[in-house]
């Protein structure tokens, strides 16, 4: 990751600035039926709307995560350093599908999405291809991105294992299609994004909520095979 900056003052002037609230809705389509994900991010927490039963919230701080199910009314927590086991253990699979991406290229291709003008810029490697519809003249995109970098942090560091970094972008991707191997290719269109200040209480489970026993879980890293993949 880029250091934000090399110096005391800097870096505290771009904290200031990465502490802004931040509501994102987006579209995803390609693994099954269209279907909204809402995230939002205060500070170093970040909450995760995958479905109307679901709902994560992660302390990338502290590293905790805490699930949200709504159907049947229950919380499940995850400790910090469980999570990071459990993030090391999904790593090492990850790694292999999404080796580090070279930075995106422009491609000279535009396109209109949600009234903003894009261009393409791409990512390809043998395993991973990610396509980004860029908006250089999003507004107050160098602050919506750098609130975005909580989302490789903690918990999520596993899932952006491998994704260029959005800050190397001259704008704010209001598209993202990415294929991994044989997988179906996902694409994801951002519909809204609000800079209002979230509620403490958005980032906590409702009151009411029965806590649910953590499984026991292996947390050993899988054996790693002597052989050759060819006889």
């Amino acid at each position: 990751m880029k250091l934000f900056g090399f110096c005391g003052i800097l870096s505290l002037a771009l904290l200031a600035t990465a502490r802004a609230d931040l509501t994102i809705v987006q579209n995803v389509e390609g693994a099954g039926p269209l279907h909204e994900i809402t995230i939002k991010i205060k500070g170093d927490k970040a909450r995760v709307e995958v479905s109307p039963q679901m709902t994560t919230i992660v302390d990338t701080k502290s590293g905790e995560v805490t699930n949200i199910l709504r159907d049947k009314k229950t919380v499940m927590r995850i400790p910090g350093e469980k999570a990071k086991a459990l993030a090391e253990v999904a790593k090492s699979f990850v790694k292999e599908e999404t080796p580090n991406q070279p930075a995106p290229k422009p491609t000279g291709k535009t396109q209109t999405i949600n009234g903003y003008e894009t261009s393409e810029y791409v990512s390809d490697s043998p395993k991973f291809h990610a396509t980004y519809w860029v908006a250089t003249n999003y507004p107050d995109y160098q602050k919506i991105l750098q609130q975005m970098d909580v989302l490789r942090q903690g918990a999520f560091q596993a899932i952006s294992r491998g994704m260029p970094d959005y800050r190397e972008l001259p704008g704010f991707p209001l598209r993202t299609v990415v294929k991994v191997g044989d997988q179906p290719e996902i694409t994801s269109t951002i519909e809204s994004v609000n800079l209002a200040p979230l509620p403490d209480s958005d980032f906590t489970p409702p009151a009411g909520y029965s806590e649910m026993k953590l499984p026991d879980i292996d947390l050993k890293m899988p054996a790693r095979s002597s052989k050759p993949d060819h006889p």
